[in-house]
């Protein structure tokens, strides 16, 4: 079980909301002790699952005492403007980033985690390359605060578990060629062009 680092600034939660029920997915956050659901999805629909829209969360949470939030104009992992787009679509991370609308959402994202929990809500169960955790939580990080990812059986893993997590499978925990390589550019891990978003939010 996964502990809030008391140097961080703050602590920020991350969330996908899979296939769940609206019940099995409140009695996730409340679990958690989640006050706040922001959501960073750049398109908040789901087709399989529309009890994730963006109407009927708003609607539904807060009778369980959760407020929601969108936050992927802002936060969301598939900007408008072509200007964040590499040639074969994937989304240049470092430059949006940097982005004015991007920091004025990090900001009002810290300022609230600072008062109570938030929890990040995407679409991907595993945050392993998700945005949410590849741009938002890198960000975050770096900026001094505490990200934890809530997983699907309830357990929570801090960014720190999780990479090494992922090094465990990826060598055994035995540092190879590959570690000590030049890092690769930060974008995401899929190609999301514009033109070939689905109705399904994804956001990678």
């Amino acid at each position: 079980m996964a502990s809030e680092g008391s140097g961080a600034r703050c602590t920020v939660y991350t969330v996908g909301h899979s296939n769940y029920t609206l019940e099995d997915f409140v009695v996730l956050l409340k679990r958690n002790g989640i006050e706040v659901l922001a959501d960073v999805r750049s398109q908040p629909y789901s087709q399989y699952t529309p009890h994730f829209n963006e109407a009927s969360l708003k609607a539904a949470l807060p009778a369980h005492g959760i407020q929601y939030v969108f936050l992927g104009k802002e936060l969301g992992g598939r900007p408008h403007s072509g200007d964040f787009y590499d040639a074969e679509g994937h989304v240049l991370y470092a430059r949006l980033a940097l982005a004015p609308f991007f920091l004025e959402g990090l900001s009002r994202l810290e300022k609230t985690a600072a008062a109570k929990r938030v929890a990040l809500l995407c679409s991907e169960e595993d945050p392993a390359d998700c945005h949410r955790r590849l741009l938002i939580g890198r960000v975050l990080g770096e900026r001094g605060c505490n990200v934890v990812h809530i997983r699907g059986d309830g357990a929570t893993q801090t960014e720190a578990e999780l990479e090494r997590a992922e090094k465990r499978r990826r060598d055994g925990g035995q540092l190879t060629l590959f570690d000590m390589q030049e890092k690769p550019e930060w974008k995401s891990t899929q190609s999301v062009s514009p033109g070939n978003r689905p109705v399904s939010s994804s956001e990678h």
